[in-house]
């Protein structure tokens, strides 16, 4: 019910689809007593013209019940897959509003077979309940009127044959509806691992994993398969039970008929109408079971749904908005530890502060906290303790999509998209013109490279650029950050799998374009940083030294360690 305002914007529909349909099965409850009039008063009366006037009569009136039939299904259709256009476009936008963290926490896998498997249960139910939620109840009341009017006893037939059918299905209904949401689940389970296997496929061939992979997805696929198993022999069972109880009800009708012709107390017509009543009203409630069987799958979608919608970002969003030059991005007392960590902070008290238009470098060994800190600046994360101020204020004082406006952040694994070329260098923002792109393109030292593409900047590369060099990947990654002109930069080790020849050229053009920007690189490589106003060491997450390259291998232990350790292996290679 809590979804239902999503079809709130198409009721006229959800109204008509009801409606045509009471105009179908209205049309079809007509039919069998037409069809005793037939047998009764043409066929056994010798009455030819009423034969040919109600089978025209018969005829006009199927026509029109199949249009509204025909109507019904349209209304409905249309209604059902704009709910779910609407409630799958809402389920995208609060996915892409949660953190990292509350992604994690639902799992990837399991968020895809929301938005997909999930919905689509939800929308077949609403299409459903819009057609078969009114043609069912009403065959199944109008069917016991007209067979009651025809004779009182047929009655006896429905007070026997119903609670059977009820029994039937009670009994089903409990074994199934728990499997639902056992059967979603590990279909969740499935999805990750398939997409864990088809991201990391590279990784499983080079280490020829194929057939321990095999067998985790096969273990994944049968664990489904068993469930889906289960509630499919339930229901494999269920359809047979009701269609024997509904054939025992027919002879049971015969039967009593039978003695009623025999007795003259009704003619064959009516006991022919009385057969086709039972069997519209023993449909329809099995159209009923049905629906309520389609009613537990969907509450448990819906439930599903409605956790996500009901997930609060963790990340709120401020109301300050500016365009304000970069004065200072300043560091106090910043401590953070990842949710759900062991509690150890993954950077403690860091106090920096950073002018605007500085070159600054983070320098540390693996683990020291260097992306973790950079990615506190445009609220990846929230910090545990301390506060970040841009400008004098707090990040988290700032509307999100201006905070991230201000900010340009290259990633070490650049993700690209399926595309061009082009697009995805503007990704940042398609209103830049290609010229734009091209000029981000030449600082970012990719020009070249894509001028040898068969359709240059228009060349479409595959999902993830798997087309793409790792080098060639950064370097699209960095001009999409550039063509944004931002005023901050940051680049977390985004910059490994260039040589140092282009990577001097890279720094070297970006400097110039770049002047005024405030530039934050991650490195690994000491040469990556030489030239930067101030480096930033760190070591398990606290700063242990700041200044430039001259004073810091004079003054740092930790930096003159990593320098020497750089300069011998080079030395060495």
């Amino acid at each position: 019910m809590r979804l239902a305002k999503y079809l709130k914007p198409y009721w006229w529909l959800a109204i008509l689809a009801p409606l045509t349909m009471i105009g179908e099965v209205v049309i079809d409850l007509s039919q069998p007593s037409l069809m005793a009039s037939i047998v009764d008063d043409g066929v056994l009366g010798g009455n030819m013209r009423l034969i040919i006037v109600t089978g025209l009569k018969m005829l006009l009136l199927v026509a029109c019940g199949g249009c509204c039939g025909i109507l019904s299904g349209a209304f409905s259709i249309t209604a059902s897959q704009s709910f779910a256009n609407d409630l799958r476009r809402d389920l995208y936008k609060r996915v892409m509003s949660f953190s990292f963290e509350q992604t994690d926490n639902f799992t990837i896998g399991s968020l895809i077979t929301r938005l997909t498997n999930d919905v689509t249960a939800v929308a077949d139910f609403v299409g459903s309940v819009l057609r078969m939620f009114v043609r069912a109840p009403v065959f199944f009341i109008g069917g016991i009127i007209m067979m009651l009017t025809l004779n009182v006893k047929f009655g006896l037939v429905m007070i026997v044959s119903m609670p059977i059918q009820l029994t039937v299905v009670i009994l089903v209904f409990k074994k199934v509806r728990p499997l639902f949401r056992v059967m979603q689940e590990k279909l969740d389970r499935l999805n990750s691992k398939m997409r864990e296997d088809i991201s990391g496929a590279r990784i499983i061939k080079s280490l020829v994993r194929e057939d321990q992979e095999l067998e985790r997805f096969h273990e994944a696929n049968e664990d489904l398969l068993s469930t889906s198993y289960t509630v499919q022999h339930t229901f494999a069972f269920f359809g047979p039970a009701l269609s024997i109880i509904m054939n025992f009800s027919v002879v049971a009708i015969i039967f009593i008929g039978g003695l009623q012709v025999e007795a003259r107390n009704m003619q064959v017509g009516e006991v022919m109408a009385a057969i086709t009543y039972i069997a519209q009203v023993l449909g329809a409630l099995m159209m009923l079971t049905m629906t309520f069987m389609n009613i537990t799958r969907a509450s448990v979608s819906a439930s599903r749904i409605l956790e996500v919608l009901d997930t609060i970002p963790a990340i709120k969003d401020g109301g300050h908005e500016d365009n304000d030059p970069i004065e200072s991005i300043t560091f106090e007392n910043v401590t953070f530890a990842y949710p759900g960590s062991s509690g150890v902070p993954a950077v403690k008290n860091i106090n920096l502060e950073i002018k605007g238009g500085e070159k600054i470098a983070i320098l540390g060994a693996t683990g020291s906290g260097k992306s973790s800190l950079v990615q506190l600046i445009p609220r990846f994360y929230d910090v545990t303790e301390g506060t970040i101020r841009i400008n004098g204020r707090d990040v988290r004082e700032y509307n999100l999509e201006n905070l991230r406006d201000k900010i340009g952040y290259v990633l070490q694994s650049s993700n690209i998209f399926s595309g061009t070329v082009l697009e995805n260098i503007n990704y940042g923002n398609t209103e830049h013109t290609e010229e734009e792109g091209i000029a981000a393109a030449h600082i970012a030292q990719v020009h070249e490279y894509i001028g040898k593409f068969n359709e240059g900047y228009h060349t479409a590369i595959s999902e993830k650029g798997t087309s793409l060099s790792g080098g060639q990947k950064q370097r699209i990654a960095i001009a999409r950050a550039l063509v944004k002109k931002p005023p901050i930069l940051i680049f977390d080790d985004s910059t490994s799998a260039l040589d140092f020849k282009t990577e001097a050229r890279l720094r070297s053009e970006l400097n110039a374009a770049m002047e005024n920007a405030t530039v934050i690189t991650i490195a690994q490589r000491i040469a990556s940083v030489l030239s930067a106003d101030r480096i930033v060491v760190l070591d398990n997450g606290e700063i242990v030294a700041v200044g430039p390259h001259s004073e810091l291998i004079k003054t740092s232990a930790v930096y003159k360690d990593i320098y020497d350790s750089q300069i011998r292996e080079d030395a060495a290679l």
